[in-house]
């Protein structure tokens, strides 16, 4: 009682702290760090998480793979949270398949559609799908988005590339083009600018680095 009175008694700790039950606490007594406390307190009060799925984000690691730029806003009162803010690094999928090592862009799209809610969740708040495969003509050729989704909370569309290998600076030239299609032909004067995610085998922060487009970003996957 006196740990929880150190942890959960004093006002460095969300004030939302009363909205959890005695299991939701015992999960958090072993935590030192008063942020990595307070954003699972948020995540259980604005998802609504039982004890058990309290118990999985944390077993994933959840607030560790946040960027370090978001870890910086949730203790910042001052800075609002942006659309790619809590999109994990790396993103978890869960993978049913013996043979990870030889795994192409299909098989990796087809893992993620099995198990689109807990995609989404690696994302973020207030994702949704509308296609896989989502075709647009450039000209006279056809191309194909992996993925499109739409963040209901951001107001914008958001394209998914998959790469089953590291990132490459074409990749980055192949999702503009196609984030620019979806604001000129399809994105309202209601929403706003298209988001790009490009998921690959391994990071490259330094091609992102030098991306002028602030909305295009990268991640690695890993497979469980």
């Amino acid at each position: 009682m006196r740990q929880f009175y150190i942890l959960f008694g004093v006002e460095k700790v969300s004030p939302v702290v009363t909205q959890l039950n005695w299991s939701h606490y015992l999960m958090l007594l072993s935590f030192k760090d008063s942020k990595k406390i307070n954003y699972y307190i948020n995540q259980v009060v604005s998802r609504n998480l039982s004890k058990r799925q309290l118990q999985d984000i944390i077993k994933s690691k959840e607030y560790e793979r946040l960027p370090e730029e978001t870890k910086r806003k949730l203790i910042s009162s001052g800075e609002v949270p942006i659309v790619t803010d809590y999109i994990k690094n790396p993103i978890v999928i869960k993978a049913n398949t013996k043979d990870k090592e030889k795994i192409n862009e299909k098989i990796l799209q087809r893992l993620i559609l099995e198990d689109i809610p807990s995609f989404l969740k690696e994302l973020g708040e207030g994702f949704t799908f509308v296609e896989n495969e989502y075709k647009i003509k450039i000209g006279e050729t056809y191309n194909y988005i992996d993925l499109l989704l739409y963040n209901i909370k951001y107001r914008c569309y958001v394209v998914v590339e998959l790469k089953v290998v590291p990132l490459k600076k074409e990749h980055i030239g192949q999702i503009e083009v196609y984030m620019n299609y979806i604001d000129k032909d399809l994105k309202t004067i209601y929403e706003n600018n298209t988001v790009g995610i490009i998921i690959c085998l391994k990071d490259n922060k330094y091609y992102i680095e030098y991306c002028s487009n602030k909305n295009i970003i990268s991640r690695e996957y890993n497979l469980v």
